[in-house]
């Protein structure tokens, strides 16, 4: 009698090739660091209506006929500092990354990354996912805490583009990390590291600010937010709060390094215009420390996941030189994760669990 074989289903047979795609997604940077380049850098991301949220006419003009013309030059030459040899670090950390992500999830998935703004877009990656038959896509924006502005904006990018598509696959976002304990980890380890070489006598965690508009915006209750004690915890109703998340990643991280109260603070950096932005500055607290005597600062950018314009040369370098001039004698920036293998794991957990 022939023993017939046992037939594999086609339809088991198809399912363990679908995979799954994880599109990483950071802010964006100029192709280069020329004044047309960064121009068009410029214009695509303030002319997003969750950054300058307010009318597109009044937008429009502000963007094209007073920043853009203006700004440009002066943040080319900004960016011509903070290239190297391998362009944008915040493109080049982002390529390791990627491949490092790859290489840690394995053959069921497929990692991409891709900018908010310029290139590689969110279009090119999300059109690969599309004609290669992804069983789900996974989309991880790179902003630790979130905001309308950064985390929200490619929310909205992306269901602008799959709106579009016949069939949408299941779609999953990460929202937040801002206290993720690998995230906590990795800067407090950082931390130690030149605590153990240097006495500071003083903390800063300096992230980057948002208008005051932009957080009443997202309070639901109308009166949550008072920009004061209503963000010594996160709650129900305030766990979108940009400033509250803020905060939080500063209390955890001062639990972990035990620091004593009175020796850190919690500031907002890079304010652009007249309004109001989330306080206190970064710069105005710096003058207020000087005059108080602290010489030794350590200062934490939990805002960001690679070292950037905002990182590199405004924390670092412009902080650093006013600090100086008003008496300070050592400032030191504890980097970003970049393409630490931490930053990995942190964003494996991240990817399987959602």
């Amino acid at each position: 009698m022939q023993v017939q074989e046992p037939q594999v289903s086609s339809e088991k047979s198809v399912a363990t090739k679908l995979k799954t795609g994880v599109l990483i997604v950071n802010l964006g940077t100029p192709d280069s660091p020329s004044t047309p380049d960064v121009r068009k850098y410029l214009r695509e991301f303030l002319m997003d209506g969750r950054v300058i949220d307010i009318p597109y006419a009044f937008r429009w003009m502000l963007v094209n006929l007073i920043i853009a013309p203006f700004r440009a030059p002066k943040s080319a030459k900004v960016y011509k500092e903070l290239w190297t040899e391998r362009g944008s670090p915040l493109k080049f950390y982002g390529e390791d990354i990627e491949k490092m992500l790859q290489a840690q999830l394995g053959e069921e998935y497929d990692v991409k990354l891709a900018m908010r703004y310029q290139s590689p877009s969110m279009d090119a990656g999300l059109e690969l996912f599309k004609k290669s038959g992804y069983k789900k896509i996974i989309v991880v924006p790179f902003f630790p805490q979130y905001a309308s502005a950064s985390t929200g904006s490619v929310y909205e990018k992306t269901m602008r583009i799959v709106k579009e598509w016949q069939i949408i696959p299941e779609i999953s976002f990460v929202n937040t990390f801002y206290d993720h304990p690998k995230f906590i980890e990795y800067f407090a380890t950082a931390a130690r590291n030149y605590m153990a070489k240097q006495d500071y006598d003083y903390f800063m965690f300096s992230y980057h600010g948002l208008p005051q508009r932009q957080i009443r915006k997202g309070d639901c209750t109308g009166n949550t937010c008072q920009f004061g004690s209503c963000c010594d915890t996160i709650h129900s109703m305030n766990q979108y709060c940009y400033r509250a998340q803020c905060h939080e990643t500063t209390r955890l991280l001062v639990k972990q390094l035990g620091l004593k109260e009175g020796t850190y603070a919690t500031t907002f950096q890079s304010r652009l215009g007249s309004d109001p932005w989330v306080q206190p500055y970064t710069d105005v607290v710096i003058k207020e420390l000087t005059a108080q005597g602290k010489k030794k600062i350590l200062v934490f950018s939990p805002a960001f996941v690679a070292d950037c314009l905002e990182t590199t040369i405004e924390i670092g370098e412009e902080y650093r030189e006013m600090f100086e001039e008003f008496g300070g004698q050592h400032w030191q920036l504890v980097e970003s994760l970049n393409n630490s293998p931490m930053w990995v794991d942190l964003l494996e957990d991240l990817v399987k669990k959602a």
